[in-house]
């Protein structure tokens, strides 16, 4: 398995709008094949920071989440909205209940 966290800074009075990009990415992202959870979640001390958090069943299910239109098109429409670039880890899932 492997996981990835993203730290996504949106711009002062553009989160709702972020938002709904992320919920509208979702709708597909729930059908593609080797995702296995994918998460769109807020700290409260931090307004404007998203925090994605993701699983999929290997690399190769990654890249391919990567590499869909549907992503390609989201990441275009997010970019007047970020704050600086996206902070991204890929993680190597070593236990999980």
């Amino acid at each position: 398995m492997v996981g990835l966290v993203a730290k996504v800074k949106v711009k002062e009075g553009r989160m709702e709008e972020a938002l709904g990009l992320f919920r509208d990415l979702l709708k597909d992202v729930r059908n593609e094949p080797g995702t296995l959870n994918y998460t769109i979640n807020r700290d409260p001390a931090e307004p404007n920071v998203i925090y994605v958090l993701e699983r999929y069943q290997d690399d190769a299910a990654l890249k391919a989440h990567m590499s869909t239109p549907h992503f390609g098109a989201f990441f275009a429409r997010m970019g007047g909205l970020l704050d600086g670039n996206p902070e991204m880890r890929v993680l190597e899932e070593v236990a999980a209940k």
